[in-house]
């Protein structure tokens, strides 16, 4: 059985939000995503005024930072005022999936997926736990809308190079390999796909040297890093929406930045200086790319773009 934590009511989640230490972000890094394109702006924001955002994030029971990103950018969007409520709710904690419609007032919710791509979870697991019909789903007096996952939103790939320049800052693009980082699992190809894209767009720009998209859980492994590639500087981002176990601990220790791995929760450790010499390159190591603070934007935007169609399977 999956371990929940205490169910907390919509209310006393506004609060706790702000109780959980955040993290700093690693120097020099700040929000970039605020100055990118919206989406068109025929969307009727001011009809958001009665409507309820709905953020279901992974979690995890094993690292309390793992959430802190949804938490920060729900706070984002609650203190612009934008929408009646805005709500979190985990896999891994509470609220559940499965009881956050049941707390919410508002009779218009949309739901947008924390999540870095369509895959398993977005397909399948959120969709059976909250009950939903496809995009829009009426019941118990709710229409609810269900969005695109924050990871497919159009501007990731301009958010990653970004990421990517703040952490070498001056180095030459040229002589730099670029890795994109990411989970990959047998359940789901889209884990890898999504990761893939990315680097197969960034890579058509021209701007870096090499680009290429490695993996925890299957080929090519981000532990074989120095054999994928041949540049003298090397830029590791995690293509994750938290800096959790896996770039706290599971990626230093394949990228031999370390021997075992740091305590759950040590940010400081895992981001303690740029760049790292390591068999004969210069590694440069980045942050998740969700905990980017104006991520919140496109959390937003996901919701100005929001478009009925069907729950591709």
């Amino acid at each position: 059985m999956i371990e929940r934590e205490t169910a907390m009511t919509v209310e006393e989640q506004g609060g706790r939000s702000s109780d959980i230490e955040h993290p700093s972000p690693p120097p020099g890094r700040d929000s970039r995503f605020t100055d990118f394109p919206r989406s068109p702006s025929d969307f009727p924001e001011s009809a958001l005024k009665e409507a309820a955002l709905v953020i279901a994030g992974h979690g995890s029971t094993k690292n309390p930072d793992s959430r802190v990103p949804t938490l920060e950018h729900a706070e984002t969007l609650r203190r612009r005022g934008i929408f009646a409520e805005v709500v979190t709710c985990f896999w891994m904690h509470s609220p559940s999936f499965r009881e956050v419609l049941d707390l919410v007032k508002s009779r218009v919710v949309y739901i947008v997926p924390n999540f870095i791509s369509e895959g398993y979870f977005t397909r399948t697991v959120i969709p059976r736990e909250m009950g939903l019909a496809g995009r829009v789903t009426t019941r118990d007096g709710k229409t609810i809308n269900y969005c695109d996952p924050a990871g497919s939103h159009p501007h990731m790939t301009e958010l990653l190079m970004q990421e990517a320049r703040a952490v070498a800052a001056g180095v030459a693009s040229s002589e730099t390999a670029l890795i994109l980082v990411g989970h990959g699992t047998g359940r789901d190809a889209n884990s890898a796909t999504a990761a893939r894209v990315q680097a197969e767009r960034i890579s058509a720009t021209g701007c870096y040297g090499e680009v290429l998209a490695a993996y925890l859980e299957e080929p090519p492994r981000i532990a074989e890093w120095h054999k994928l590639t041949s540049k003298p500087n090397v830029v590791v981002v995690p293509f994750f929406l938290s800096d959790g176990l896996h770039s706290h601990q599971d990626i230093p220790v394949m990228l031999g930045l370390r021997d075992v791995p740091d305590e759950a929760g040590s940010r400081s450790q895992s981001f303690r200086g740029n760049p790292q010499e390591l068999r004969g390159r210069r590694l440069y190591y980045g942050a998740a790319i969700g905990t980017d603070p104006g991520f919140a934007e496109i959390l937003l935007d996901q919701v100005r773009s929001f478009q009925p169609s069907p729950i591709t399977s």
